[in-house]
This record gives structure tokens, C-alpha cells and sequence, in this order.
């Protein structure tokens, strides 16, 4: 099976380097998407998360610098996704993101962090309860931005009035979810409901148990479903402590990244090709449906707008061979 290679909307950072780091260097991040393109991912965005808007600039721009000075960086980085600040400040609904920093949604803050930025921003992630969040959907797609919605107490007028208006994903759909909601009432079933949403999964088994992406899978269909990481820096590393947006984060025995000494998670270490292997070893989906999920689906909700690249999978849904832009990445076709 091959294909222009996986695409992952959503990755903080990956192979201990944390892409919400204002210090973040080419060299690193040129390190960390040779770590991913060798699980097949030809394209993402880099995520940035809540913050003030002097941090979320400093830490776009730099980024963006990384990118600019990376052969794979400039091959790679579709652009850029930011998950806040435009949240709930909610406990349950915020997840790890700063309550601090949270804001209402405008459209003048995205463009003055886009202003010095070589790739642009290509989606950002809103709570639709918030004041202004309709009109700054609408806003956002008049000026090419696509709008996925998370992290917030969305009901099911919300998530139907904001996917009108031109919201077409769902973030991570299953967490940053309170735990005492009703049991049809909540962000879940509200999104579940909407056809006209994408709902992006983090298959690691964690965020989102087997049986659950199962069900969620087969309410949403394949083809409006769409496999993410949520990657942080622990992910493609040891188990230990390491650093995401200002926070200690620890990557435990068990894989799972949390704020350490909590049970709050905090990313993922997920790889998006074993992301696939898991829905299919589920029964969330095949693998030329899970293939999709990870490659066609999000390329055409964000087209990624980058040089050419071919990924070649086996049918167990491990890489053979990675070509981007005209040079071969992986080349396991002689093992």
C-alpha cells in the first residue's frame, strides 16, 4: 500500500524536542521529523498550545525559524495548528493547558501571531461556548483557517451552529471531556451527532479506549474520521521526564505521558503508523481504511501544499520505503 504518506494534524513535539520551545533549534527539529518520517509521516503541523500571546508568538516564530532553516522542516511543515487559547477554562474541559491564558476568540490575535510567520496557520482549535466563537469560525474559514472544536462543555446546539458556520473538525474526540457530564448530554455525543464534523482520534489505547474508538469510529464512519497523535517531546523516546510548553511532563513504564505525580495526561507518546496498526488490531478499521485515516483523510480537510512524497506500506501497516521531496528517507525494501 502507498500513498503521499501520513499527515498529522496535531504533534507538540516529538524524540525529546518540544516544539513549543522558544529556543527550539534547526538542528533538533530537523532530528525529530527524520524520527517521523521514518514512520511514514510526510507532512504535519506543528501544535501550539495555550499560552499569552507573547509566548505563542515567541514560540510560532520560533518554530517557524526551525522549519525555514530544515531541509525537512520546509518539505514537512504543512503550517501550524494552535489548540488554544481560544478554551474553556474549565477544569476537565482544559486539560493541561494554562486556565490563565484563555481568551475569547478573535481573529485579530491569529493574525498578529501569523504576521512574521514563513508557513502559515492552518487550523486552530475552539471551545464553541466561548463569546464570539461563530463569528470567528466563519471569520477564520473567510481567510482559509480551518476550525476544529475542542476543549469545551459543547453541547449539541453548539456543535451544530459552529459546524454551520464552518467548523468542519472535531479535536481529539473523547477527551478534554469533564468526567461528571450526562451520559448523552455532553461534548461526546454532541459531536458524534454532526456529520458535517471530522472527529480526529488519539488511537494509543489511553486517551481513548479500544472498544470506545470502535464505537466512535463506526457512529462517525471512516471516511469522516481521522487519526492524530497529540505527540509530545516523550514520544519516539525512553520513559523519563522532559519538558512541553514550560511544563515538566514524565513519560511513564507504561507509555503514558502525564503532569508528573497526577493522573492528568498530558500528550501522547503515540506514532501515527502505530496509531494505525492499533485501530486496525481493534476492529476500529481495516488497514487500507486506517491508511486513510492517517494520510487522504487529513489531506484533503488541510491540504498540505508541500513537495512531493511517497510512503510505501506493507500490509501490516509497517513502512518500506519514504521518499519526500525527491530524496529516499527510508528505504526498507531489501529487509
Amino acid at each position: 500500500m502507498d500513498g503521499e504518506g501520513l499527515f498529522d494534524l496535531q504533534v507538540n513535539g516529538f524524540a525529546g524536542v518540544d516544539y513549543n520551545d522558544e529556543a527550539l533549534d534547526a538542528a533538533a527539529f530537523e532530528a525529530s521529523l527524520r524520527v517521523q518520517a521514518g514512520g511514514g509521516v510526510t507532512a504535519l503541523l506543528p501544535t501550539i498550545i495555550s499560552a499569552d500571546e507573547a509566548a505563542m508568538r515567541a514560540r510560532l516564530e520560533a518554530v517557524d525559524r526551525a522549519a525555514a532553516a530544515s531541509a525537512l522542516g520546509r518539505a514537512m511543515v504543512a503550517g501550524y495548528h494552535l489548540e488554544g487559547p481560544f478554551l474553556s477554562a474549565l477544569d476537565g474541559y482544559r486539560g493541561c493547558h494554562p486556565a490563565s491564558a484563555m481568551r475569547d476568540p478573535d481573529i485579530a490575535f491569529v493574525e498578529r501571531l501569523g504576521r512574521r510567520l514563513a508557513k502559515p496557520i492552518r487550523l486552530v482549535t475552539v471551545a464553541p461556548e466561548r463569546d464570539g466563537a461563530i463569528a470567528f469560525v466563519a471569520a477564520a474559514r473567510a481567510r482559509g483557517i480551518e476550525v476544529s472544536l475542542g476543549h469545551g462543555a459543547i453541547d449539541a446546539v453548539g456543535a451544530a451552529t459552529a459546524a454551520q458556520a464552518g467548523a468542519r473538525l472535531s479535536t481529539h474526540l473523547g477527551n478534554a471531556c469533564a468526567h461528571t457530564g450526562h451520559k448523552f448530554d455532553n461534548p461526546i455525543f454532541a459531536q458524534l451527532g454532526v456529520d458535517d464534523l471530522t472527529a480526529t482520534f488519539i488511537a494509543d489505547g489511553r486517551h481513548v479506549p479500544p472498544a470506545v474508538l470502535r464505537a466512535m469510529v463506526r457512529a462517525k464512519g471512516p471516511g469522516r474520521a481521522i487519526l492524530v497523535t497529540d505527540a509530545v517531546s516523550a514520544a519516539g523516546a525512553p520513559p523519563g521526564l522532559y519538558r512541553f510548553a514550560g511544563m515538566a511532563i514524565e513519560r511513564g513504564a507504561d507509555g503514558a505521558v502525564r503532569l508528573p505525580g497526577t493522573s492528568t495526561l498530558a500528550g501522547a507518546a503515540l506514532e501515527l503508523d502505530q496509531a494505525m496498526r492499533n485501530a486496525v488490531e481493534w476492529g476500529a478499521a481495516t488497514a487500507p481504511q486506517a491508511l486513510a485515516m492517517a494520510s487522504a483523510s487529513p489531506r484533503a480537510l488541510v491540504p498540505p501544499r508541500l513537495p512531493p512524497s511517497r510512503a510505501t506500506f506493507d500490509d501490516g501497516l509497517r513502512v518500506r520505503r519514504v521518499e519526500i521531496d525527491g530524496r529516499t528517507v527510508v528505504d526498507q525494501t531489501e529487509k
